[in-house]
């Protein structure tokens, strides 16, 4: 991390000329602007200003109709985007470059915009606060890295991908060394940026990488893996390749996800561990779990936000299709990590590559909030190929995902239903601009046989 006393000391020998000054957007993306250096630490540190329509757009930046915060009959103002001094960072692939997170705020009342990703956030981590907790996340990412750079991919229709490697990777040393002139200055630069990162590996198809960050306070880790996501994009087209963190690129490779582990402290002290429970699992903990399993679906379209991150839960693809935990199983939604120590934590498995970091840990969080509240009573433990089953099946549609959250009493109670409206219009705004395109699929399967 960077003092602002000494991003003003770097500013005037020279050594940093240009500040990037971010928002986290609906898509988990960074937007903002980059401001000279001297312009920023001689006041622009205080705020900076930004259409409204940065939280009402969809993935190619449309602006669709539905959105209650902004539109063109309310003629698209102005948002405040304030800098939070404690998230300045180096840039380290960037020459002469620090970072700038910010909060955005309502233009007339400077209060936060509620449905801003960080605010969502934001206001779960304090209701565990309020209750004596803090939450502690981390999160995997997994994605694809290809043998050719984005423009080249970009025109040629994106046809004819092709990853870096050509077989299943996982854990493989000799294929990820031929990699390292990319995956080697991710974790360098990460690290110098202020990231814990701890490793790279080779993951389970041709071409795929994982990176992994240390746990961490949520809010940390949505700005980790926010930070980090960024990176490897622009890092991977520094070496000349592109990489994707589409759930699914293709049918017949296995997708990329991005599970969440997570746990409560109090006191700097786990609270989920008992050592005088049979798997370590306090009662916080289980009530926490089971609320994350009761409200699953209503938080499923922040963890699966596009029509592609369906594609991805297939059975016998390590990717889940079931709401249901076990012990150290990677076939369930929910996996029990370091069953017996301190370290016991639940994995969530449904997330995809494509989360919003922010908006899926607020919606765990808040059934977790919820489970404890209710003194829910965890289920046992499912044992064996959880892929064996028919039941507590995770939405299998966007648009059963939209409706789940739609109706989520839990969600409108704890993010508000001004937040819940947002998303669900977001939501809305994917499937209906995907069923009005006609797919190659469609074309190729009934053009002669139609």
């Amino acid at each position: 991390m960077l003092s602002f006393d000494t991003l003003k000391d770097q500013v005037a020998d020279g050594t940093v000329d240009t500040v990037l000054v971010c928002l986290v957007d609906m898509q988990g993306r960074l937007m903002g602007k980059r401001f000279h250096a001297k312009h920023f630490v001689n006041g622009a540190w205080e705020e900076t200003h930004c259409c409204n329509y940065l939280l009402a757009t969809d993935l190619a930046m449309a602006t669709p109709d539905g959105y209650a915060s902004t539109s063109w009959e309310r003629g698209y103002g102005d948002y405040v985007m304030k800098p939070d001094l404690a998230t300045l960072r180096p840039v380290p692939w960037l020459a002469g470059t620090v970072m700038v997170l910010c909060d955005v705020l309502d233009h007339h009342t400077h209060e936060d915009v509620s449905h801003s990703p960080r605010a969502i956030l934001k206001k779960q981590v304090n209701r565990l606060k309020a209750m004596g907790y803090d939450a502690m996340c981390a999160t995997e990412l997994e994605f694809f890295l290809f043998e050719k750079s984005f423009d080249e991919i970009r025109k040629s229709g994106f046809r004819d991908l092709a990853p870096i490697s050509g077989y299943n990777e996982d854990y493989s040393i000799l294929q990820t060394t031929r990699e390292e002139h990319v995956m080697r200055p991710i974790r360098n630069h990460l690290w110098d940026a202020g990231l814990p990162i701890e490793n790279s590996k080779g993951e389970a198809e041709t071409g795929q990488e994982e990176l992994n960050i240390k746990y961490a306070a949520a809010l940390d880790t949505a700005e980790y893996h926010t930070i980090a996501k960024h990176a490897v994009k622009e890092i991977a087209e520094q070496q000349g390749h592109a990489v994707t963190f589409l759930p699914k690129w293709s049918h017949d490779k296995v997708g990329s996800s991005s599970h969440v582990h997570q746990s409560l402290w109090q006191d700097g002290k786990p609270a989920f561990y008992d050592e005088s429970d049979a798997l370590g699992m306090s009662a916080l903990m289980k009530n926490y779990m089971a609320g994350l399993l009761k409200y699953a679906p209503d938080y499923t379209a922040f963890m699966a936000p596009y029509i592609n991150s369906y594609k991805r839960f297939m059975k016998g693809t390590f990717a889940p299709t079931r709401i249901i935990w076990s012990v150290d199983n990677r076939t369930a939604g929910y996996r029990l990590c370091g069953e017996g120590s301190k370290a016991i934590r639940v994995e969530c498995r449904i997330p995809g590559s494509d989360m919003n970091p922010y908006l899926a840990m607020a919606g765990m969080l808040a059934a977790g909030i919820a489970g404890i509240e209710e003194g829910l009573e965890l289920q046992a433990p499912a044992k064996g190929d959880v892929y064996q089953g028919e039941t507590g099946m995770i939405p299998s549609t966007l648009r059963d995902a939209a409706a789940a959250l739609k109706g989520s009493e839990m969600l409108r109670k704890a993010l508000g239903d001004d937040v819940v409206d947002h998303y669900v219009r977001a939501a809305e705004v994917e499937i209906e601009d995907f069923d009005r395109v006609v797919t190659d699929y469609e074309i190729a399967r009934g053009f002669e046989r139609a």
